[in-house]
């Protein structure tokens, strides 16, 4: 027999994905009413409220919800054959709810307005202006990287464990909110991932729960990327969906920290997609300007490289391009390649302020 109720909320789904694509037409009104109104709010209420727990709650709940439904599966196989319409409804019911949940807790912010709009920056550059912030965040992080090191061919080693990185970065977003307002983070809510193993052969650093509003860090990746993972994360939380935008804000926050290897691991990170850029536009003169930064900074970039590669397998390529698919389905049209689009916004920048 249908079920009425159901087959109701099933039905909601079609005229939420209406909604949503008329929103995303509309990125002034998202920015106004969602990303800095309503949003504001929500994320500050699930930070509140489960901020304070040791753990993530949000990975249990996924870990949970597994497991309930493998179980649900195989209890209900032989319900799932004789009434295949009910199941079906059971199914799209509960993606209708998680589709709506997820839009309304975070994921409207993907139809946001552009950060470089908000900012007042460009969003090109020519190779000129590339080679020239290259080489200013080249000559800060080879001076920040000797201020730690005393010696330019040692690798930087965080001192700090995961909790203190996690403090240390906050306050560095406390920086950063005296020139972007909107950037305030608090309450705090950054945890490590219960599934930072999984992750790791996923090849993610970390990622956002939308559903509970957690910052989920892989805690078993080198320390020097975790200052700026984190950063990343909290951009997320902050209602910065886009992939180069987070980024951006990541870099943005780290280097304002006023602990000098948080600095270094933002300016760093900086610098490495800079570098990639310039790679990818003249190979020749990369080897001109990455022969000018410390050899200790590069071996911090091989201490990440090596990481990746020991943990590199064949299922790693699916799970990106299921990622990058659904960052296309989200309004990123590059999908995964969106990540490097924060140069654009890393060379505007400090132009325009310096650093």
């Amino acid at each position: 027999m249908l079920n009425k109720k159901k087959a109701i909320v099933a039905f909601t789904l079609i005229p939420q994905i209406l909604l949503v694509k008329l929103l995303a037409n509309n990125p002034a009104f998202v920015e106004k009413y969602y990303s800095e109104g309503l949003y504001v709010y929500i994320s500050k209420i699930f930070r509140f409220v489960l901020g304070w727990m040791p753990f993530s709650f949000g990975d249990l709940v996924y870990g949970l919800a597994s497991i309930y439904m493998l179980w649900w599966l195989l209890k209900n196989r032989k319900r799932i054959i004789k009434d295949f319409i009910n199941w079906c409804i059971d199914v799209v019911a509960t993606v209708s709810i998680i589709y709506f949940a997820f839009h309304l807790f975070w994921g409207l912010n993907y139809y946001r307005l552009p950060l470089h709009k908000n900012l007042d920056l460009k969003a090109d550059y020519s190779t000129e202006q590339l080679v020239s912030v290259t080489e200013k965040l080249i000559k800060k992080a080879n001076v920040l990287h000797f201020e730690i090191t005393k010696n330019d061919s040692i690798k930087v080693d965080v001192p700090y464990d995961k909790s203190m990185v996690f403090n240390m970065i906050s306050e560095g977003y406390a920086n950063l909110k005296n020139v972007f307002p909107q950037l305030e983070y608090e309450p705090q809510s950054t945890k490590q991932s219960l599934f930072s193993y999984p992750l790791t052969y996923m090849g993610f650093s970390g990622y956002l729960n939308p559903l509970t509003n957690e910052s989920q860090v892989n805690g078993r990746i080198p320390m020097h990327k975790f200052p700026t993972t984190t950063a990343h994360e909290i951009a997320h939380q902050l209602g910065y969906a886009a992939e180069n935008e987070a980024n951006f804000i990541g870099f943005m926050s780290s280097s304002k920290n006023d602990n000098i290897c948080m600095k270094y691991c933002g300016y760093t990170f900086g610098l490495r997609f800079c570098l990639n850029e310039v790679y990818n536009r003249d190979k020749c003169l990369f080897e001109d300007l990455v022969a000018d930064v410390n050899k200790g900074i590069l071996k911090n970039y091989e201490e990440s490289r090596k990481f990746w590669e020991a943990h590199d397998n064949p299922l790693e390529p699916i799970f990106k391009i299921i990622y990058g698919n659904f960052l296309k389905a989200n309004n990123q049209s590059k999908g995964m390649e969106s990540y490097s689009y924060v140069v654009a916004l890393l060379v505007n920048y400090i132009e325009k302020y310096d650093l």
